[in-house]
């Protein structure tokens, strides 16, 4: 019994910080994306620059709730950002594949 609590534990503690990479790893995997986009000419300026803003708020969001909890991030926040990261990832894949070019 003592061990199944200790490893389940170290399971939630391994997973909250696996989370908090994620988030990180994924804002630059989309940034990426974004580049890319602009580097064969899938995005217009007018597309780059609403994601990129859409981007930039996610960021903005994720230092406000950072900075309300010491620096950390509840699990509610991880789930919220991932949402919004969810939305933004949508949004670069039907921009880059609309058809339009610059």
């Amino acid at each position: 019994m003592k061990l199944t609590f200790v490893a389940t534990a170290l399971l939630a503690l391994a997973s909250t910080a696996g989370m908090a990479q994620n988030i990180n790893e994924r804002k630059d995997y989309q940034q990426d994306r974004i580049a890319q986009g602009v580097r064969s000419g899938e995005l217009t300026a007018r597309e780059t620059r609403n994601l990129e803003g859409r981007e930039a708020s996610i960021n903005r969001e994720e230092y406000q709730m950072r900075r309300n909890d010491d620096g950390r991030l509840t699990g509610r926040d991880r789930a919220i950002l991932t949402c919004r990261q969810d939305h933004v990832s949508s949004a670069i894949y039907r921009d880059k594949h609309n058809g339009f070019v610059r």
